[in-house]
């Protein structure tokens, strides 16, 4: 097709400001089915056969909802898009949150773009002292409290090529804070260049951090790491791209 004089929507933007309906927590329902089940234009994935695996709203100004997965290490909920997303052909991608721990123990957080989101999908990385080994390839924020650092934000980039990567080389200099928000932004450019900022500021960048042809789901993911249960709340999720139009 003609690549010329294109008009409509070039750009993707999705955004949620959890001001409206939810999905409670306690719906006893297939996975299958419950993975079609979400908010706005995002979809709810991860551990959501089980019964206190979803989402609920909270009451707080803006709108928020409380993202939580069950008490088993590994399980957990994620809310976002499908992988639909490839940095070279709708590229520079933005993923943008803002969200709240209520606690800093026992759980596995990650914010980002990651090569899988589907029902009862684990976390996309896993921690362990100073180690980040990967489960998927993801690109993103990752907060573990198996880490050394446990309580820092920390920014992996782990390819289909890698295995694990050090927490050492990808913290960032901002910690989260117990019921205080962070706002956590990633850009991912056409050629896999991408950037982290913390609450406005640039924490990181580094080229090469996806593979520019691999497609991605956006999306913010708690997991729990023991028997206590894991939760987040969330304030806003967005993430934008631009439309690829070469098919």
């Amino acid at each position: 097709m003609s690549l010329t004089g294109m008009s409509g929507c070039g750009r993707i933007r999705l955004f949620e400001d959890f001001t409206g309906e939810e999905l409670p927590v306690a719906v006893a329902v297939a996975a299958e089915a419950a993975a079609g089940y979400g908010i706005g234009p995002y979809k709810l994935a991860g551990d959501t056969a089980e019964t206190d695996t979803g989402f609920v709203t909270v009451s707080k100004a803006n709108g928020f909802i409380r993202l939580s997965g069950n008490n088993e290490d590994g399980k957990g909920a994620s809310i976002g898009t499908n992988v639909c997303f490839s940095p070279v052909l709708n590229g520079p991608l933005v993923l943008e949150a803002r969200l709240e721990l209520a606690a800093l123990t026992a759980r596995n957080v990650f914010v980002g773009f990651a090569t899988a989101n589907a029902a009862d999908v684990a976390e996309p990385a896993t921690a362990l002292t100073v180690t980040i080994t990967k489960v998927v390839p993801c690109v993103g924020f990752l907060l573990d409290s198996q880490l050394t650092s446990a309580t820092y934000w920390h920014m992996p980039y782990i390819l289909a090529t890698d295995t694990t990567q050090t927490s050492t080389g990808v913290i960032a200099s901002q910690a989260a804070v117990a019921a205080e928000c962070d706002v956590l932004r990633i850009e991912v450019d056409p050629n896999g260049t991408a950037r982290w900022f913390i609450n406005g500021k640039l924490e990181q960048t580094k080229a090469s951090a996806a593979t520019t042809t691999t497609l991605l789901a956006g999306f913010v993911g708690v997991f729990g790491t023991t028997t206590t249960a894991a939760d987040l709340d969330l304030d806003y999720l967005l993430i934008e791209a631009n439309r690829d139009w070469t098919r």
